[in-house]
């Protein structure tokens, strides 16, 4: 029985993976409060995501806030841009509704836009965590990455459409959505871009470390060009 609680033990590492994302997901959800800064805590959170998905996290909250203050400036940028992209494609479909006899080409531009969007957002702000490049670039590459890895990315759509929706089943998972899913969410992301960062990394002129700046720092971030 001792060993079934053991820090070993398989019941520990769930408990405390489980308290961690508890952690982060209460910490993004503070510093996203403003709305405008959710770029910039979508950002820390995936930087700290990153490292939970290589099981190399540490202190949450320590390592959240250092990414918060690294990242501020891109982060608002993406935030604008998101919430810009967001409400276009979200109106284009109301206006779609509104229009009498559904105009199609309302919906197809509609679909065009979300596809487009959610593909270059789909590893964006993983991407803005990990390595150094610009806003719009980052975007581009995230749309890149998700076409050369279509099946892995469309897979990774499907299950975080999944997850969200058995959490969204009934006003009892709801529970599960304010106190854990955006981290879980950010979790599985993480989990499926480290995979592909990594076989990326190995391709000569595709990514390259930065030297670090700190010497407190765990690791440096990664230029990606574009």
């Amino acid at each position: 029985m001792a060993g079934f609680f053991s820090v070993d033990s398989k019941l520990y590492k769930f408990m405390s993976k489980l308290t961690d994302l508890f952690k982060l997901n209460f910490i993004w959800l503070v510093f996203s409060l403003p709305i405008v800064t959710i770029g910039i805590s979508t950002t820390a959170a995936y930087t700290v995501a990153l490292k939970m998905a290589e099981g190399q996290e540490g202190y949450i909250g320590g390592e959240f806030l250092k990414a918060f203050k690294a990242n501020w400036k891109q982060g608002l940028v993406m935030s604008v841009i998101t919430i810009i992209c967001v409400w276009a494609v979200y109106l284009d479909f109301q206006i779609f509704n509104a229009v009498e006899d559904n105009a199609v080409f309302f919906l197809i531009i509609g679909i065009v836009a979300a596809y487009i969007l959610g593909f270059s957002l789909l590893y964006a702000y993983p991407l803005l965590a990990r390595y150094e490049n610009t806003v719009m670039n980052t975007l581009k590459n995230s749309f890149r990455i998700s076409m050369k890895y279509f099946l892995r990315s469309l897979l990774l759509v499907l299950l975080v459409a999944f997850e969200l929706a058995v959490m969204f089943w009934t006003p009892e998972t709801l529970i599960l959505l304010v106190l854990v899913g955006p981290a879980f969410v950010m979790l599985t992301v993480s989990s499926f871009a480290m995979i592909i960062f990594r076989e990326l990394e190995k391709i000569p002129g595709t990514v390259a470390e930065s030297a670090e700046t700190e010497s407190t720092a765990d690791s440096a971030k990664e230029n990606l060009e574009e």
